[in-house]
């Protein structure tokens, strides 16, 4: 089984060359500006953009010939991106420029990177880590993007191939039930509370509400320390975030590879839109919006294909209310849940991760004729059965 991984590889240019990666930046982002407003909207296709711009590309912002491709390519995924989510491209910034292996090579010997720039070729030397000269080992990258991130400081991110076995079947499962009070809960008692990310996000929200009084009323000599201060600021509880499921997802993968499970999560997309028809207030609405679900779903699933572990994404109705024991409907109150038909009394996320196993389990079943299932038999209670072929 292949998948591609992006390695973050910083790059350390000469002023010289620094200029020219801006220039590049600039080049791309006005190719793509140019091609995004006369292209009609409707158009999504690159072979059709392409064909429409690529000579002014080239003669208008000095684009190689394959610049001008990927400047075309852009614009097409964008906008296609955009009429999924019924939105439409507006503007392009120079902070990136996608590369292919005609205008980017990457040489194992020096561990270098060679780039086509405006106006010729420069080689870049890769300020990397451990983990990055792991991954590029041996390998041949064929497609990159430069980027200039919001510190002014360039990196190159490398996309490459990895080949990991296909999952092997197995008839354990780990089930993970997400929250935002313990962000995940595993069937196998392991839990990972999310009280440190609760306080680093209400500590920034204080500290940029605050921030923002001083800014709207203060002079302008305050308005520009402010602006200074939040630059600071920025990104920060972000990064704090990502670091902490790039842990969780870690020990949960590695789990995984130890006991030879596989893992079930579930599926909540969807839930904010759901949970904001609820009346809450301010705090809450704030808490619950800047919930990382969906990112520490995404990393479990890359590192479990990686690590050829099969990942499940389970229906989450009823499986919070749902007795592990019984497959009764229970009371769940807080952190607390009770079964009033087996007297089970577990904590709540214990209970839900437990009810996950099991469906991770069915749809894992060997026989793949029969798939355990719930259906509701008298008002409030919940009994199991099987579905035949």
């Amino acid at each position: 089984m292949e998948s591609t991984i992006t390695l973050v590889c910083k790059l350390n240019p000469t002023p010289e060359q620094a200029d020219k990666i801006n220039a590049l930046l600039k080049a791309f982002a006005d190719g793509c500006n140019y091609a995004n407003q006369e292209v009609d909207p409707k158009v999504t296709n690159k072979a059709t953009i392409q064909a429409l711009v690529y000579r002014d590309l080239r003669a208008k912002f000095g684009l190689s010939s394959n610049q001008a491709v990927r400047v075309c390519a852009r614009v097409g995924a964008n906008r296609k991106t955009a009429k999924s989510k019924g939105s439409t491209v507006e503007t392009f910034s120079p902070t990136s420029a996608d590369y292919d292996a005609r205008i980017f090579s990457f040489r194992e010997k020096d561990w270098t990177a060679s780039l086509t720039l405006i106006g010729g070729r420069a080689r870049f030397k890769l300020m990397i880590g451990n983990y990055q000269r792991g991954k590029l080992k041996g390998k041949s990258p064929t497609s990159a993007t430069l980027c200039k991130h919001r510190d002014g400081k360039y990196y190159l991110h490398i996309c490459v191939d990895i080949n990991s076995d296909e999952p092997a079947p197995t008839g354990k499962v780990i089930g993970i039930d997400l929250g935002r009070r313990d962000i995940a809960v595993t069937s196998t008692g392991k839990s990972f509370s999310g009280k440190q990310i609760t306080e680093v996000r209400d500590k920034y929200s204080k500290v940029r509400s605050s921030l923002q009084r001083k800014r709207s009323k203060g002079t302008r000599t305050t308005r520009r320390r402010v602006n200074g201060i939040l630059q600071r600021l920025s990104g920060r509880e972000k990064r704090f975030q990502a670091w902490v499921n790039h842990n969780i997802s870690k020990q949960i993968v590695s789990q995984a590879v130890q006991t030879a499970s596989s893992i079930a999560l579930e599926d909540l997309t969807g839930i904010r839109e759901r949970t904001n028809e609820k009346p809450r207030n301010k705090t809450e609405r704030r808490r619950s919006n800047s919930w990382a679900f969906y990112q520490l779903r995404s990393f479990i699933q890359y590192k479990a294909v990686i690590a050829s572990v099969k990942v499940d994404l389970i229906p989450p109705a009823y499986t919070s209310q749902t007795c592990a024991k019984c497959l009764h409907i229970g009371l769940r109150s807080g952190k607390k849940f009770k079964c009033g038909h087996c007297n089970n009394q577990d904590d709540a996320d214990a209970n839900g991760a437990k009810m996950i196993e099991l469906w991770g389990c069915a749809v894992n079943q060997p026989r793949g004729s029969e798939i355990l299932s719930c259906r509701l038999d008298e008002p409030g209670l919940l009994k199991a059965y099987t579905i035949p072929a």
